[in-house]
């Protein structure tokens, strides 16, 4: 939704311009949010991910096609990627790779929880989640390579059209006013849960041809299901 920040780490209020479709649609849905909440009274929290990432013991992140950085790594770990593109090496960061501020999933849920339950007493919320620092590609890189003890074959690419060199959050503001706070913001417990299920998912949420059939079909059918 920032697009190309004006400030590092980024705030709520700062300029909302999006460089790409995902980001404007996300604009387009607060911006309904908003007008429901002034003509019907609609309580609402809009709160802004930065890297949603990592994993609980039973649910990880699997999707079809896989666009995410982490999950792209690992599979190179496992061997069911022969290496990971690393878009652009000349922006002006300290490694000269995208930086991005990665948030476990557990400490989004926490965020909700709260949010949730702040509903009673405000009728609109804005809120930033991250961490508030970012890590660059090749740390990431070298985070996997540390926990997963193998070597990552790394393939450097053009950049992309449209990513910013680095977008951090500032989450001052939900740290105020519900007292969240992230529990897991280190990068190699981020990294760490994320192979732990890998690892013990290696087909993800594929099913046993035994344990589902698709609606309306009888026959033994692998079904597949993701969680975003």
């Amino acid at each position: 939704m920032y697009g190309q920040p004006e400030n590092t780490p980024i705030l709520e209020s700062d300029a909302l311009r999006p460089t790409n479709a995902y980001g404007e649609s996300k604009l387009l849905v607060e911006r309904m949010l908003r007008w429901f909440q002034e003509s019907h009274g609609f309580r609402y929290a809009s709160l802004r991910y930065f890297n949603a990432a990592g994993a609980t013991t039973d649910l990880g992140e699997a999707h079809h096609p896989e666009s995410h950085l982490i999950p792209l790594i690992l599979a190179v770990a496992q061997r069911t990627r022969p290496f990971i593109s690393i878009y652009g090496t000349d922006y002006a960061t300290p490694d000269g790779t995208c930086v991005r501020d990665y948030i476990h999933v557990v400490d989004l849920a926490h965020a909700h929880v709260l949010a949730l339950s702040a509903l009673d007493q405000r009728a609109q919320m804005i809120y930033n989640l991250g961490n508030g620092h970012g890590f660059s590609v090749r740390q990431v890189v070298d985070a996997a390579r540390r926990i997963t003890g193998t070597e990552i074959a790394v393939k450097e690419t053009p950049r992309r059209p449209g990513d910013p060199a680095i977008l951090v959050a500032s989450s001052a503001r939900i740290r105020e006013k519900l007292g969240w706070s992230p529990r897991y913001p280190d990068l190699d417990t981020i990294v760490g849960t994320a192979w732990e299920w890998h690892r013990k998912h290696p087909r993800a949420y594929a099913a046993e041809p035994s344990q589902h059939t698709l609606l309306g079909n009888t026959s033994n059918q692998r079904v597949r299901t993701g969680n975003s």
